[in-house]
Order: structure tokens, then C-alpha cells, then sequence
């Protein structure tokens, strides 16, 4: 598992994390039941606060994504098939807003967009 840390987005870190993550299990890289690195050694990895991964974990486990046996670390959780759709078509659609609100910003005209 790759994760790219920027430090010249206004992004939290912690997100950054969470979102790439997410991406990695929703496209298959990291299936079901695969270990995620302990929170400190991916703290570590990444040159970054063991809270930041800590919530960074905490995120992905509120969102469905993880699951925590204590003692043993986090583990991607079973994902439903409709779920995963569910939640692609959400990042689409969020995309898609940023390209019309950036395209707004910059008086962009339908056409050329």
C-alpha cells in the first residue's frame, strides 16, 4: 500500500490518508480481510503524528471501510457490492461538482467544458 502525503494542499493529512485508502479498497487493491499497517508504523512510513494516522483509522472504521480486533490491528472490512457503487457514484458526483464549481470560477462556458 502507497500513500502520498502532499504538504502543499490544504487537505488535512489525515484525510489525505483516509481518501487513499478508500480509493485502494474500492478499486480491489487491498481486499477483504487484508491487514493495514499498525498505526505507528504507518506514522513512521509517512513522517507524520501517530494521532494523525490514529484518526485517520478512526475515519475509515466510522465509514465502514475497517474494522479493529485489538491486539491484532485494522483489517479491510467485507465490502457490499451495492454499497461500493453507492459510495463510487458519490466521489463521481463530488468530482463532478468540483469541475463545475472550478469551471464557474474561471467563467469557463458549457460548451468548452
Amino acid at each position: 500500500m502507497q500513500i502520498i502525503i502532499s504538504n502543499s494542499t490544504k487537505e488535512p493529512i489525515y484525510e489525505q490518508i483516509t481518501k487513499q485508502i478508500k480509493s485502494s479498497i474500492l478499486s480491489g487493491d487491498l481486499k477483504e480481510g487484508t491487514a493495514l499497517p499498525s498505526i505507528r508504523q504507518l506514522a513512521k512510513n509517512l513522517q507524520v503524528s501517530v494521532i494523525t494516522t490514529k484518526r485517520a483509522y478512526e475515519e475509515l472504521e466510522n465509514a465502514g471501510f475497517t474494522y479493529t480486533i485489538i491486539g491484532k490491528g485494522s483489517f479491510v472490512a467485507e465490502q457490499n457490492l451495492e454499497m461500493i457503487k453507492e459510495k463510487k457514484l458519490q466521489v463521481i458526483e463530488e468530482q463532478l461538482s468540483a469541475v463545475i464549481r472550478n469551471s464557474r470560477e474561471i467563467g469557463l462556458p458549457l460548451n468548452e467544458l
